[in-house]
């Protein structure tokens, strides 16, 4: 008996020297960013080290000390009345007011076991310091009279590039970011997403700037390629979206994979082919809606180009998405995929508007106006390349 219970007391000690190795507190990984920010809401996005439940406050920007008062606590939704409990964090901040600039601070408490309904032991809680890391969001405005936009795209996991592209993206003061797709060959773990570029966008500009996030045909590979979408939240849940500001109208595509859905290397998971016909007949319903119908400049973003004679993605946007949109009066698409600039004059594929593809090496500045959108492109030391003017509704 004395043998069983040393053994006992040995296993028992073995047992509390693992859960005291368990992270002390929580800390968060990646983010806050900012997603989906409208004239009343904003979500924000973050990862942490381990499982938590996590809440964010909201503060207007009037001068008050952060400690002046309680502030409003926002919590993550997606547990359909129940928390979740998570390292990928989505909270969602609405009832605002238009154009109105809010502070806010991300929260979370970190879970270190759980024991059916009987309780919960939580590490102690953590809020990032507004202090030294001031997180702000402005919501959208009614009406813009210009806007001023970059786009990256085709970083395949290259942070260092990314990072010189857009080292100046605070003071560039953008009204969004666009990812066209492809900042990563292949999701294999989960943890490459934070790490290969939303890190560093949230600390370089993510806090404050909203990001639009576009799926290319590299982020349909991998073992978590599904797990993709828990770092985004689109308008409508989908992959595909669309966004306004006032009488600018965007559309961004999901041009899906290159290769056929049968094609070997696609390995018997793939199903472009249908989830793209869906995507066609959601574009029919946007275009003849009144928000794009009443836009004045309108432009659409791609991961893959139109060429109807080029590989299968290709064709897909082609005979899918062109038809529809030449029919609607676009004034520009806006690509990349080939890792190498190029423009399409309208008409040199079967668009009826330009399109052009951006270089994976190069940042893509688009500055809009109702009568006009230019585009400068900057190579990795911030060194002007080219630039392009196109007059607005030139092809209704």
């Amino acid at each position: 008996m004395k043998r069983v219970f040393s053994l006992f007391l040995v296993l028992c000690l073995s047992l509390g020297a693992v859960a005291q190795e368990a992270p002390a507190s929580v800390r968060p990984v990646c983010g806050p960013y900012l997603q989906n920010v409208t004239e009343n809401s904003f979500t924000v996005i973050w990862t942490t080290n381990m499982d938590a439940v996590s809440w964010v406050e909201v503060a207007p920007d009037d001068g008050t000390d952060w400690y002046n008062c309680d502030r409003p606590k926002y919590y993550d939704l997606r547990g359909f009345g129940r928390r979740p409990i998570t390292k990928v964090h989505h909270v969602t901040v609405d009832g605002l007011k238009p154009d109105t600039k809010y502070r806010y601070r991300i929260m979370m408490e970190g879970v270190v076991a759980q024991y059916n309904r009987v309780g919960i032991t939580y590490s102690p809680a953590y809020g990032l310091s507004v202090s030294a890391n001031p997180t702000w969001c402005r919501t959208l405005a009614k009406d813009y009279d210009k806007l001023h936009v970059a786009t990256v795209n085709d970083m395949h996991e290259s942070d260092s590039l990314f990072r010189k592209l857009m080292s100046d993206a605070k003071d560039q003061d953008y009204d969004f970011v666009v990812f066209n797709g492809d900042m990563t060959s292949t999701i294999d773990n989960e943890e490459d997403i934070p790490k290969n570029y939303m890190a560093s966008a949230a600390e370089l500009y993510g806090y404050c700037t909203p990001t639009m996030i576009l799926r290319g045909n590299h982020e349909y590979r991998g073992n978590d390629a599904l797990k993709w979408r828990d770092y985004q939240s689109n308008p409508g849940g989908m992959t595909y979206f669309t966004k306004k500001y006032g009488k600018f109208f965007f559309i961004f595509l999901d041009s899906g994979e290159d290769k056929t859905d049968d094609d070997i290397r696609n390995l018997g998971v793939m199903i472009t082919d249908q989830y793209t016909d869906k995507e066609a007949e959601w574009l029919k319903e946007v275009l003849q809606s009144k928000e794009f119908k009443e836009s004045e400049v309108r432009i659409v973003y791609s991961h893959m180009q139109p060429d109807p004679n080029s590989w299968f993605g290709n064709k897909v946007v082609a005979e899918k998405f062109v038809p529809l949109l030449n029919e609607a009066g676009i004034d520009l698409m806006l690509c990349a995929h080939i890792h190498q600039y190029r423009y399409y004059e309208a008409g040199k594929t079967n668009a009826k508007f330009p399109v052009v593809c951006n270089k994976n090496r190069e940042l893509m500045i688009s500055d809009i106006t109702g009568d006009k959108i230019s585009l400068t492109f900057y190579n990795p030391d911030h060194v002007l390349q080219r630039k392009l003017e196109f007059k607005t509704k030139q092809y209704r």
